[in-house]
């Protein structure tokens, strides 16, 4: 699946990425088996074929310059049309893949070919699905507060467009006026849901509605569209009425669009169900089942994963309970207590932008230090540096807590970590070295790093990535710290990081419970917080979050308990011969993979170290 922050794939698609000039030819000094050559083959024509179609994949990578300048002026076409076309190709590229030779490949190539197929075999099943589509994985709508490019586009041109030279700067309006397009083109796939079935519950209408009456609420010249422009292209001393220019075009094209859209929106409010779960579309029990085969890469069904999820709760609350009764809190449940501590004014920074500021130069201080303690746990570092950033003003009322932004293929723009300060009370200050460890290093930013500049492997398989490997890595990447030292001057810190786990587990519980056993959102909302004792404003974002992404919440922990699983069988294997840093990269040497795939790859790891 595609993790919503990176690029990777998409399922309505099955996109591949390429730059210009860029093949999939065998790495060097290595001749390839001729089924070797022919996954190759469909590899390069999964990349080849796709690539020019998604000019914000180039701007991504990196890859809009020279042979690819006039893809820099343009959006992705979001048609109905467009989807079909491509869900067409996809199928013949699968079709291709499957007639290749799996017992010819190389250790290497059978990776590739065993992910691939997974994802081709995934996308395609969800194709049945006469609603979703949208190109973030198995989610029903096409509009919602976290899904549509009313949302994702401003921040595009804002953080990912460069603006170096006047023709970046001419390129930004031409998107800014393709912006139009693309409204209108998702309003009318939104409609083709409706028409499906598939309207979203009344709270996630409501959350869009006024996230679009918010981008609107300042009038053209508040928005990131103009302001990014206006800003950068002074920054550059670019001669022109850059702001003005794109101030117009909100005015005429891109606020008229959004505002048809909003009212397509409203139009079905009044009727829209409150029932938050998946169940209750056509064919809805198939369609979780679908979330959770793409985003965990498991077969479980989702009355197994709410038991996991309760069994794992219980066991985390019990050690965060130890360490709370040594700082004093004894009283009422573990989400309780926790909750106390989250009020406590030594914990939070005032709401206020010189704290917020502080905030984040604090969290680059943790980064800081744990760039010294990596080498001790994994032999190859990525090159690439990771920035951390605000979550733009304009968004955060619907965006998630935090997520992870990938660098540029070529190098010219870093990883970055956003973290969201709507409000700081829903950070207290012993959540936010967890945070900071799962989203930057050793977390995602040094998983996608690595594997984005892993040598002598197809750019595809540099791209292509699955949700349980990489959150659940992640989420490793947590459990990690805590075993380098992180807290050991610091159990409140400590506290913070059960906590996170806790959270993780409780998302298996509500997801399922929404998805699979019909629990309402405010039962959701009551049973996380209670557990938790995080704030319910942040904890109603998220159970909003699962809404409308069926089983991605619950990749996080499923993964986490594979690597830590296959971890646990490495070591009893080799007893006093098995080694971290060895394990981490080779671990992070297959690339994003399906839990399958890297069981299969790390097993038969372990037994070649115990052979050695």
């Amino acid at each position: 699946m595609i993790d919503r922050r990176r690029l990777m794939f998409t399922a309505a698609a099955g996109a591949g990425l390429m730059a210009s000039g860029q093949t999939l030819a065998a790495p060097q000094g290595a001749t390839p088996t001729a089924a070797g050559a022919a996954l190759r083959a469909v590899m390069d024509k999964v990349v080849q074929q796709t690539l020019m179609t998604s000019p914000e994949t180039l701007t991504q990578l990196g890859f809009d310059r020279g042979a690819n300048a006039a893809m820099k002026a343009r959006l992705d076409d979001r048609s109905q049309a467009k989807v079909l076309a491509d869900r067409d190709i996809f199928r013949s590229q699968m079709a291709e893949l499957k007639a290749v030779d799996r017992a010819g490949l190389s250790a290497d190539e059978a990776v590739w070919y065993d992910s691939l197929e997974y994802f081709g075999d995934t996308a395609i099943a969800g194709y049945a699905f006469p609603y979703g589509g949208n190109g973030f994985g198995p989610a029903p709508y096409t509009i919602s507060q976290l899904t549509g490019s009313y949302q994702s586009i401003p921040d595009f041109l804002d953080s990912v467009h460069s603006i170096d030279t006047a023709e970046d700067a001419e390129a930004y309006l031409s998107r800014v006026s393709a912006f139009a397009t693309a409204l209108d083109q998702e309003t009318g796939r939104m409609l083709l849901d409706f028409e499906a079935g598939a309207v979203p519950p009344d709270f996630v209408i409501a959350r869009t509605l006024a996230q679009m009456d918010g981008l609107m609420a300042g009038g053209a010249t508040g928005t990131t569209l103009v302001q990014s422009v206006a800003r950068r292209t002074a920054e550059k001393s670019l001669a022109g009425e850059w702001g003005s220019r794109a101030e117009a075009i909100v005015n005429d094209a891109v606020f008229p669009a959004l505002s048809r859209q909003a009212e397509a929106l409203r139009a079905r409010q009044a009727g829209a169900t409150h029932d938050a779960g998946v169940w209750r579309l056509p064919d809805g029990e198939a369609f979780y089942r679908f979330g959770i085969q793409s985003y965990t890469t498991t077969n479980l069904s989702g009355d197994e994963i709410h038991e996991i999820g309760l069994a794992q709760l219980a066991e985390l609350s019990a050690r965060a309970d130890v360490l709370l009764r040594a700082q004093g809190l004894t009283q009422g449940s573990v989400g309780a207590r926790i909750a106390a501590l989250g009020d406590d004014p030594r914990y939070l920074y005032p709401n206020t932008d010189e704290a917020k500021e502080q905030l984040l130069a604090d969290l680059n201080a943790q980064m800081a230090d744990m760039a010294r303690r990596l080498p001790e746990y994994f032999g190859r570092i990525p090159q690439a540096g990771v920035e951390i950033r605000r979550v733009p003003v304009a968004i955060e009322a619907g965006a998630p807590g935090g997520y992870y932004n990938s660098p540029s293929l070529d190098g010219s723009r870093p990883g970055a970590y956003y973290i969201n300060l709507r409000d700081t009370a829903e950070w207290p200050k012993f959540q936010l070295p967890t945070l900071t460890y799962h989203e930057a290093a050793p977390g995602h930013h040094h998983q996608i790093a690595l594997s984005q500049e892993r040598p002598d492997v197809p750019l595809l398989m540099k791209v292509l990535g699955f949700s349980a490997y990489s959150e659940g890595w992640a989420l490793y990447a947590e459990q990690l710290a805590d075993e380098m030292g992180v807290y050991e001057n610091d159990p409140v810190g400590q506290i913070g990081y059960l906590q996170s786990l806790m959270f993780r587990a409780t998302r298996l519980v509500v997801d399922s419970g929404m998805h699979a056993k019909r629990w309402s959102r405010e039962e959701a909302i009551r049973f996380m917080v209670d557990a938790l004792g995080d704030a319910e404003s942040a904890v109603t974002t998220e159970i909003e979050r699962y809404c409308v992404w069926p089983g991605q919440a619950c990749s996080y922990k499923l993964g986490h308990t594979k690597w830590a699983e296959l971890r646990t069988n490495a070591q009893t294997a080799l007893g006093d011969r098995f080694d971290i840093r060895a394990f981490h990269d080779a671990g992070m040497n297959t690339g994003g993979v399906p839990l399958t795939v890297l069981e299969r790859v790390m097993t038969e790891w372990t037994a070649a170290q115990v052979a050695a």
